[in-house]
């Protein structure tokens, strides 16, 4: 088994090849994100998701299109508790820059800001609704290590972890790819996608409040919520990234109930096992 360790994305991205030779499949994996980084950072003012937001619409290449779209999806089916809108949002509340730049603790105040704008997708054309910007920066994690996990599945079975995103395609030897959950158990994953969600890791003080940078949409502020973090098995990266999302912001009750197979860490520090994970 080949490793390859780098940073990207805001976040510490590993590689898992199983092969004799990487065959340069690591270094076009780190131009992968490098490239795709370059299309949905919020962070960069020259990059294309910074441009859509500060036109308001424009059209975009395909692959902005397509995660985009994916976000828009989402949303729907979440009933808007998945929102790409919260960019203002997640701003107001004091992460409005690359988190390394974010001041630990001031005495300013925080805002809120509205959520749910309206994006219209056709074909490569998107148009935001004014006074609303995208921010796709979990599912746009989701999305890269899709996307290079099927680049590096030409060279053997792989798996790409994007900062707790994970991709797979293809079987290691062993038969499972053992992943090891923070405060939780060793998944044994032959497929599928997984994602953690935590309120616990970007974590900032304004005007005497803790915030994060998980946002609720329905009051556009960071999310008040019984559980710490979540980490979901999904279909894909993506698909797990939305999962997570969603039943952070549901709380330990209502994501129980949902069924998913997900590990919960709750407030007063339990973990809870849902959706048949033993």
């Amino acid at each position: 088994m080949r490793t390859h360790a780098f940073r990207a994305m805001g976040t510490d991205i590993e590689l898992l090849l199983e092969a004799d030779d990487d065959s340069g499949a690591f270094a076009a994996a780190e131009s992968e994100f490098e490239r795709l980084e370059q299309v949905m950072s919020r962070f960069r003012p020259d990059s294309e998701l910074s441009r859509l937001n500060a036109r308001g619409a424009m059209d975009v290449s395909p692959d902005l299109a397509d995660v985009i779209g994916l976000a828009v999806a989402a949303r729907a089916r979440t009933g808007g508790r998945f929102d790409p809108t919260v960019h203002d949002a997640v701003a107001a509340a004091g992460y409005d820059r690359t988190f390394e730049e974010v001041e630990a603790d001031t005495d300013a105040g925080t805002g809120s800001a509205p959520c749910g704008g309206r994006v219209e997708l056709d074909g490569l054309h998107v148009e935001l609704e004014p006074g609303f910007r995208l921010d796709l920066g979990g599912i746009g994690k989701g999305f890269a290590a899709e996307r290079v996990a099927e680049r590096l599945a030409l060279a053997g079975p792989c798996l790409v972890n994007a900062g707790g995103d994970i991709a797979l395609r293809g079987v290691p030897a062993e038969g499972v790819w053992p992943v090891g959950v923070e405060d939780g158990p060793t998944l044994g994953l032959a497929r599928a996608g997984l994602a953690t969600s935590g309120r616990d890791r970007r974590r900032w003080r304004r005007g005497g409040r803790e915030l994060h940078h998980l946002i609720d949409p329905r009051t556009g502020t960071p999310a008040e919520t019984d559980l710490v973090r979540v980490t979901a098995v999904g279909r894909n990266a993506v698909d797990a990234e939305v999962l997570a999302k969603v039943l952070l912001l549901g709380g330990e009750r209502e994501a129980v109930a949902a069924g998913v197979p997900a590990v919960l860490v709750t407030a007063d520090g339990r973990t809870v096992l849902a959706g048949g994970i033993r």
